[in-house]
Order: C-alpha cells, then structure tokens, then sequence
C-alpha cells in the first residue's frame, strides 16, 4: 500500500471514529470526505486500501464440498505445494554428493552448469574434445543421479 494511503488510512480510521461519536452512527463516505475536506473517490480508495491491512482466518467457511456436506475451508481451497520446494530439497541433498566428486568432474560440471558453458567451451578450456566432455559429464551426471537414488 502506497504510504499516501496508508497516511489516509489512520486519518480516515480518526475521522470515523470522532464522526461516530459527534452523529451517533457510522459516517457515510460523503460525510468523511466533507469532514477531512477531501473527494468522495479519495476516500473510497482509502476505505478500500484499509481492507488490507485486515487479516481473514483460513478457517472462514466458503462453502459445503460437492462429495459430501462437509463445510469447506478457505485454508482448504487456497494454497498449493510450491514446486520450487522440491528442488531446494534436492540441492540440499546433492550438495555433499558433489563434494565427493574429483577435480576433474567438479569443475565440468561448475562450467557447464554454474558457468553456462557448452560442451565445446569446456572441452576447448580443458583442451580435449566436446565428445570427451560428453561422455565425462554423463558419467558424472549418471553417477550423481545413482547416489542421489540410493539416498532415498
């Protein structure tokens, strides 16, 4: 929320309340925006941007499933597993793996992965041919691949 808004937000929360208590009710947009001597449409997006500093509960009822009577959740509809998540775990678990590799398929593998290199930039750095480093890189990658499955 932009901080102009969040300014009329406290100043709007104010005004509610010392208009409240002057005229016994809740005011209505057109009397907070003569109190604070403001647009009716300046206050609407303030009254709109103080919606978010409230929080709902995921507990809130939206509904009854299709399958039974069940009351449905918001927690229940919202939400999904983060697909990132997986990879996290799985650098977390490769990791230590390629601490065990040697010099040699360590720094292919930076190269082409860390390094974005291709095949025929490692294989000119490290002086022999693209097809070696293919074949190196499947052997390590295939290797890496078994620990990995031996892991779980």
């Amino acid at each position: 929320v932009p901080r102009r808004l969040q300014e009329l937000r406290v100043t709007l929360a104010k005004a509610k309340e010392e208009l409240a208590s002057q005229i016994g009710r809740d005011a209505t947009v057109a009397e907070l925006a003569d109190h604070l001597n403001i647009d009716e449409e300046e206050v609407i997006e303030g009254l709109i941007a103080s919606n978010g500093y409230t929080a709902g509960s995921l507990d809130l009822p939206v509904g009854t499933s299709q399958d039974s009577a069940e009351t449905v959740t918001y927690g229940d509809i919202k939400g999904d597993d983060d697909p990132a998540l997986e990879l996290v775990e799985n650098l977390h678990a490769l990791a230590p793996l390629i601490e065990t590799l040697d010099e040699r398929e360590g720094e292919i593998l930076a190269m082409r992965f860390g390094q974005e290199m291709t095949q025929a930039q490692i294989g000119e750095h490290l002086g022999i041919s693209q097809m070696h480093v293919s074949r190196l890189l499947a052997r390590t990658l295939t290797k890496l691949r078994n620990e990995m499955l031996t892991q779980n």
